[in-house]
């Protein structure tokens, strides 16, 4: 289809929900008078500006942060909210703790620890093809529990980039495109690990808050149910590549060597290094250990971020290029508009109309879950996870359906993007060396996307259900 085309289709849409917002904002079609089991003028509105947001997401016709900022005007411009709610939410503690987050893994960046850690982890896993193949999923996944995903498959590439030349692999080799798929699905993997992989998790915990003031989810639980998929799907992904990728080269030595002198070249830690390590390592500690009632992980993230510029680690400078302040933007939009639609029970009331209050609350999450893996490969995942979440939290309510169990059962699918370049950063920077087609990562992609779905549905009703008790917490 040509550009020209999708373009038209797209406009389309968005014009589409255009109309079906003024139709709810003038019309009131849900409205009941005389009764409480209608939507309110204000949440007809509510619901107008939710189709357009989504709309605006799906289609990405202008830029997701610009989007959450139109959110955030709509609000109060159609009274909604007042204005300085409105306004107020957009300084959530989500965004702050992203930003903090942000900034660490820039500094990381920036000081050359993370190429230090990622270059030492590939040259224990350059003895073969298949090793070394293993060794950027396993490291790419590992890093990406830690700092954003994105960040380290923009870190990881470069040193990908070099193995290939290292190898003199031509444009379309097996192997190389063995190495990028390996380097965008590990991160994809691991970035599903801890609230640190990605933009979506704070901002679910941001949406849980609002819908639910008096339940989170600490740094340790998170990671305690994800880890499963995590080693699952790492393994699998490895066992993917390994049969439907066949090596087309037997000999990595030039690669060793060029590890090697790498390696070599990095010298002794410098003072910088060390000190980040250990910031690093007392941020994590905390976030793991500090009591979400008394201390907020933004807090400790500002903290450590404010620490890199008392330790004189990194300079503003250099770190505000790393920053994706598109992202923090949307966050504003996402979390305000969540809460409008909490607080005018807009999508409650859709939820008793689309869904049995008696159907299992198991297969309730099931359904959340395959809708969030499927949604994802279309649209930004933090964007999946605002659509989402506030019309699972409506579910739930109904059905008996914790907010945590629908927190993870959304937001962890929806980091789980292997289908297209466009699903997901790491996806896309691994696209753009060239090595596959579109259709090529379609072909490899889909029995991932299918395996996730399998994995994620096995660990909520094994690991999060019969172990964990999620739906009690």
């Amino acid at each position: 289809m040509r550009v020209k085309d999708k373009t038209t289709i797209k406009l389309g849409l968005v014009g589409l929900a255009v109309l079906l917002a003024a139709w709810l904002a003038l019309f009131q079609p849900f409205a009941q008078p005389g009764t409480s089991d209608g939507v309110t003028q204000a949440g007809h509105r509510c619901l107008g500006i939710f189709a357009v947001c989504v709309a605006l997401w799906f289609t990405n016709v202008i830029p997701l942060a610009a989007t959450g900022l139109l959110a955030i005007a709509m609000l109060p411009l159609l009274h909604v909210l007042p204005a300085d709610e409105a306004f107020a939410l957009f300084g959530n503690s989500a965004v702050f703790f992203m930003l903090g987050v942000f900034l660490l893994a820039a500094a990381m960046i920036t000081t050359g620890l993370s190429k230090r850690i990622t270059l030492l982890a590939l040259h224990r896993f350059d003895g073969s093809p298949q090793r070394l193949a293993t060794g950027v999923a396993v490291s790419a996944a590992a890093l990406a529990m830690f700092m954003p995903e994105h960040a380290v498959a923009a870190m990881i590439y470069p040193i990908i980039i070099e193995i290939v030349d290292a190898l003199k692999l031509s444009k379309g080799s097996n192997y190389a495109k063995k190495l990028f798929l390996s380097l965008a699905w590990g991160a994809i993997i691991g970035g599903v690990g801890t609230m640190l992989g990605g933009a979506r998790a704070p901002l679910a915990l941001s949406l849980l808050k609002s819908a639910h003031p008096d339940k989170t989810i600490g740094f340790v639980s998170w990671m305690v149910a994800a880890l499963p998929v995590v080693l699952i799907m790492i393994v699998i992904a490895v066992i993917m590549l390994r049969r439907r990728v066949p090596d087309d080269i037997t000999d990595v030595r030039p690669a060793t060597r060029m590890l090697a002198e790498r390696v070599n070249r990095l010298g002794p830690m410098s003072g910088v290094e060390r000190r980040l390590a250990v910031l690093g390592f007392l941020t994590i500690a905390a976030w793991m250990t500090c009591d979400l009632h008394k201390i907020d992980l933004a807090v400790i993230a500002l903290v450590s971020a404010g620490m890199l510029f008392v330790l004189r680690i990194v300079d503003w400078q250099s770190l505000q290029g790393y920053v994706n302040w598109g992202v923090l933007l949307m966050y504003g939009g996402a979390i305000a508009l969540g809460k409008a639609l909490a607080q005018t029970h807009a999508l409650e009331w859709f939820a008793r109309q689309v869904v049995d209050p008696g159907a299992s609350p198991f297969m309730v999450v099931v359904l959340m879950a395959t809708v969030a893996i499927i949604l994802t490969e279309g649209i930004s995942n933090s964007a999946a996870v605002a659509v989402l979440l506030p019309i699972g939290y409506s579910l739930g309510e109904m059905t008996g359906v914790s907010p945590a169990m629908m927190t993870l059962a959304v937001t962890i699918p929806a980091g789980l993007a292997f289908l297209l370049p466009i699903s997901s950063p790491p996806n896309a920077i691994s696209f753009s060396a060239g090595h596959y087609s579109v259709r090529e990562v379609v072909q490899l992609g889909w029995p991932m996307t299918v395996c996730a779905l399998i994995v994620v549905i096995g660990v909520m009703g094994i690991w999060w259900t019969l172990v964990l008790k999620i739906n009690t917490w």
